[in-house]
């Protein structure tokens, strides 16, 4: 659900014979309180095995809710090897939003530097305070091929140029991560959505990508799955779900806050967790 309530998707998912989940039941929802005493439920017919959220000319309140699913968008920034997409050179127009694996990363930082230097400056600056040689990108298109750019940038103390293959692992995450924490809210997608964004990160990146991850969140829907005990320390319980394998399949618990308060006196969330406190461990089927 989203709206503060008043609108909401269900879809549920059957197996099929040939090892995919196809839907099996789907509405979109709308709830007017106090007008209604529930919600009007819209179905929707999927098409073959894809949802029907997917069809064009869908009612007004299924429209809406498509509208904004498709705002959502999933960001896995694990690949950093030499191939990256973050170190390939791109189309310097493609800038319309940062894409779920940071390919276009140099054109979309072109972009807020000619266009939102607001934006761009806070994202320098919170650079630097994890990687003090950084001094600033250079994001120039490229003298002979003026529809391309790579990103490269700046050391201190030097006048010359280095390429993203020059920048350890961690710390190109963390440029495409602020990159997408500060980017300007007209640039957001409705629900932002992270694979465990601590992945090769120093432990004081981690307290920055927390806080990044709050601020951003003011505007916008965060949602991140992750198994860093460090990262889980920065969050109040009610921020948070554990994830459990039960019976063959997931379950999500929030977090209780009253239950844990004793606790949180002496540990944080991410020390109960590894006491296995907190769930979200393995266990034998």
């Amino acid at each position: 659900s989203f709206e503060g309530g008043v609108n909401a998707y269900e879809i549920a998912l059957k197996p099929s014979c040939s090892d995919q989940l196809v839907p099996l039941s789907e509405y979109a929802c709308f709830w007017n309180q106090p007008t209604y005493a529930s919600p009007i439920r819209s179905p929707l017919v999927a098409t073959g095995m894809e949802a029907g959220i997917s069809r064009q000319n869908l009612t007004r309140i299924a429209s809406y809710v498509q509208r904004h699913l498709a705002g959502w968008r999933v960001y896995h920034f694990h690949d950093t090897s030499d191939v990256s997409p973050m170190k390939k050179t791109a189309d310097v127009d493609d800038n319309r939003h940062l894409r779920n694996d940071g390919s276009n990363l140099a054109p979309f930082l072109h972009l807020l530097r000619e266009k939102h230097e607001d934006s761009y400056r806070r994202i320098v600056t919170t650079i630097r305070q994890m990687v003090p040689f950084f001094r600033e990108f250079s994001l120039e298109p490229q003298l002979l091929n003026p529809n391309k750019i790579i990103l490269e940038w700046k050391h201190e103390g030097t006048d010359k140029f280095f390429d993203a293959s020059s920048l350890s692992d961690g710390t190109l995450r963390f440029i495409a991560l602020a990159t997408l924490f500060l980017q300007p809210i007209e640039f957001r997608p409705s629900v932002i959505v992270v694979d465990e964004p601590e992945l090769g990160l120093h432990p004081y990146a981690i307290t920055l990508l927390a806080a990044l991850m709050r601020q951003a969140s003011t505007d916008t829907q965060v949602i991140v799955s992750t198994q860093s005990s460090l990262l889980l320390d920065h969050f109040d319980p009610k921020e948070v779900l554990v994830a459990d394998r039960v019976g063959g399949a997931t379950k999500y618990t929030q977090l209780e806050p009253s239950e844990l308060e004793p606790w949180l006196e002496d540990y944080g969330l991410g020390q109960l967790w590894e006491k296995n406190y907190l769930g979200g461990r393995p266990v034998p089927e």
